[in-house]
């Protein structure tokens, strides 16, 4: 289960059989932050990035409409792929690869479009 933020819109690609999916970037925060060091300073919490597949057909038009920053609940299977020996070095089959392969999403907060002065006082 991830709860964050969109990173980035959704981007379509085709598998190398043709296949259809939707990728997309899952930002989280990890939450409870580090303690405080021995100055007494709690450092920030992190930011973990995660890329999701989704090769549900059905979902896939609403999820590729959505915006970066829209707030989501996605429920995904995790998927390892280990290194194929043939595989040519710098290659991701040569190398491990884990994938989070889209179930479900919710949406938790849509992101808010800026206003015309928003843009004009943060420019």
């Amino acid at each position: 289960i991830l709860i964050g933020r969109l990173g980035r819109e959704p981007e379509v690609r085709t598998t190398k059989s043709e296949k259809e999916y939707v990728s997309y970037v899952v930002a989280t925060t990890n939450y409870p932050p580090p303690p405080p060091g021995a100055d007494g300073v709690r450092p920030e919490p992190g930011t973990t990035w995660h890329r999701v597949l989704s090769f549900n057909n059905n979902q896939n038009q609403f999820i590729r409409n959505l915006q970066k920053g829209t707030r989501v609940y996605v429920e995904a299977n995790l998927e390892v792929r280990d290194p194929q020996q043939d595989a040519p070095a710098g290659t991701p089959a040569a190398n491990r690869q884990i994938f989070l392969k889209h179930e479900t999403l919710r949406i938790l907060e849509r992101r808010q479009p800026r206003t015309d002065s928003e843009e004009q006082t943060s420019a």
